[in-house]
């Protein structure tokens, strides 16, 4: 989406003064004023902090990690302006990063790639031009079965068990599924992928996690010159501006990392936005699933990328009345700007004028996508299984802590077993109904397993237990 084809709706909100008033938090602040994003106490209560930082404006001092300053735009119009303005507000990094260590745990997600990411001007504009001619290829009916063929198998296996954290054994895995398609990833290397991804989006293990990005894109990339086929991957490689090995590797990153662990977050906060709030409950028990209201809530109210989009000046400046530093992260916090007081709305339901995918040239490019995936997750997984319910109280689910994403550490939830009369899982089933206990284990670490020695030869199948939905999502991924 470029700056001319904005929303209306975001451009009149837009126009509205943005008064600051300041708020309370439990959410400590560290010296020079500065409040850490990463910690637990901000996963516990963002819009508590959030409302505290109101105190300094539109921008506010905040910490990434320790030691590690930013300034963290929280204003609706601040964060609009700031996202249009590419002339100003520059997306290259490489200033900043030589002010911060090496082994920062920051820089695999916010440190230098030649993608159009972190790109500016002809450079952006040839990089965004194959990345929006390869997604413009991909059908909405296409997609939309990609997603219903992977969902329905997943929620075959999760039927005969009664219950099922549906992060890990229905978000996480599905929006995986999907990518795989898409991308024409085989197995073993999207398990690789999937396992750098989230290592580098919650900063632990970032450096091996980036490692075991760069080694599986390149796998990827060698894969499809040889083997070209109707994919994304294969699409990007024959585009016309003929992107280099290195170039493609570096747009696989952002779109596989940009693509997967913010769609299993939409994916998983809308689905307990209409489990566990009472507007929607009365819907779902009268047969209605309101799940493009729900998306539109999480949008406004819980994005999966909560702060993300850094953006750098080359000289100190004042704007809307803060002095902004040269070479320090101005980051955007689609959260905060889009429940700034100024623009505070009941009326959400159609209103798109959040900043969640963005705004400018640098716009999500795939937001239709994503946006599809979710929708499509959720009704599927609401149709299959009408009786689900969360297995703990609302408000004891938790948040993981990270200063980029919005993202539950787990969705437990209960249902009455379902008997899967399809021939082709139902042996599968059978043998899980006479078998263990549920394993209570994710099968996240069977995903990414394989992923453990990066720069080796292809891994091997995933180990995992022989019981449980573990297990057999495993024999599943591994084609047994």
């Amino acid at each position: 989406m470029t700056t001319e084809r904005l929303d209306d709706d975001q451009t009149r909100a837009a126009a509205a003064p943005s008064p600051y008033g300041a708020g309370a938090s439990g959410c400590p602040v560290h010296a020079g004023g500065r409040m850490p994003l990463y910690g637990p106490e901000f996963a516990a209560d963002p819009h508590g902090a959030y409302a505290k930082l109101r105190a300094h404006g539109p921008f506010a001092p905040v910490e990434l990690a320790p030691g590690v300053p930013a300034m963290l735009a929280i204003g609706y119009d601040a964060a609009l302006e700031v996202l249009r303005d590419d002339l100003t507000f520059m997306h290259d990094p490489r200033g900043w990063q030589e002010t911060v260590p090496p082994d920062c745990p920051l820089l695999p997600m916010m440190g230098y790639r030649p993608n159009a990411l972190f790109t500016d001007g002809t450079v952006h504009a040839r990089l965004r031009g194959a990345i929006t001619d390869a997604f413009a290829r991909v059908d909405n009916t296409t997609l939309r079965g990609y997603v219903e063929r992977n969902a329905d198998k997943l929620i075959r296996l999760m039927g005969p068990m009664g219950e099922a954290d549906l992060l890990k054994d229905y978000a996480v895995v599905l929006p995986l599924l999907v990518f795989m398609e898409l991308f024409g990833c085989p197995p073993d290397i999207a398990q690789q992928l999937m396992y750098g991804m989230s290592a580098i989006w919650e900063m632990e293990e970032a450096e091996k996690g980036n490692a075991a990005l760069a080694d599986g894109v390149q796998r990827l990339v060698q894969l499809k010159r040889q083997r070209p086929g109707a994919d994304i991957t294969s699409w990007l490689i024959a585009h016309p501006a003929r992107l280099t090995d290195e170039e493609m590797a570096h747009q696989l990153v952002v779109l596989m990392g940009g693509g997967t662990e913010p769609t299993q977050n939409l994916i998983a906060n809308g689905l307990r936005l209409l489990l566990a709030d009472d507007r929607f409950a009365g819907d779902l028990s009268g047969g209605s699933i309101p799940v493009e209201d729900a998306l539109e809530e999480i949008l406004w109210t819980d994005p999966p990328i909560a702060n993300y989009a850094a953006r750098y000046l080359a000289r100190e400046m004042e704007f809307m009345g803060t002095v902004l530093p040269a070479n320090q992260p101005i980051v955007i916090s689609f959260a905060a700007a889009n429940t700034d007081p100024a623009k505070a709305t009941d009326q959400r339901t159609g209103n798109r004028a959040h900043v969640s995918w963005g705004a400018g040239p640098h716009a999500c490019p795939a937001k239709s996508h994503a946006r599809l995936i979710a929708s499509v997750a959720m009704e599927r997984l609401l149709d299959g299984l009408p009786d689900i319910e969360l297995a703990v109280p609302a408000g004891q689910l938790q948040w993981r802590p990270g200063p980029f994403h919005r993202s539950l550490q787990a969705l437990p939830v209960k249902f009455p077993r379902v008997r899967n009369a399809d021939q082709s899982w139902g042996a599968q089933n059978d043998a899980l109904e006479q078998g263990a206990e549920p394993a209570e284990a994710p099968p996240r670490p069977s995903v990414y397993a394989a992923a453990g020695a990066v720069h080796q030869p292809p891994p091997a199948p995933v180990p995992a237990p022989r019981g449980g939905l573990r297990a057999a999502v495993a024999r599943w991924w591994n084609g047994e």
